[in-house]
């Protein structure tokens, strides 16, 4: 077990996305597909992270008198990515979410399968 403790973060990732990904494909209620979106997308941005995480790594900044060799830093790229990719998840839950309330609002159900069925 001990050489899996350095890639656990990659395996949580792996495990969010296949459980996302699972959620999507056979649930055919709309809300229980967003939800699946949404943990597809919290695996991605563990993914990522995991990829920009260095054991025992500094903080990238440099400062005047302090020595610290550039191998030793974390990567700020995939923080920064993430970041952004969190507040665009947000955005995209939050017009699923409204988009729901119209769908629902016209034909009263949140099933996929009668939604496709029906014809405007």
């Amino acid at each position: 077990m001990n050489f899996l403790s350095g890639y656990i973060y990659y395996i949580g990732a792996f495990g969010l996305v296949l459980i996302g990904l699972f959620i999507i494909l056979l649930k055919s209620n709309l809300v229980k597909v967003i939800i699946g979106i949404n943990i597809l997308d919290t695996g991605v941005n563990l993914f990522l992270i995991s990829v920009g995480y260095l054991d025992r790594g500094t903080a990238p900044i440099f400062a005047p008198g302090v020595q610290i060799e550039a191998s030793s830093m974390v990567d700020p790229v995939p923080q920064a990515l993430v970041l952004t990719a969190i507040v665009i998840g947000a955005s995209v839950l939050a017009l699923a979410l409204s988009l729901t309330i119209k769908l629902y609002g016209h034909y009263g159900t949140l099933n996929l399968e009668d939604i496709r069925g029906q014809r405007w």
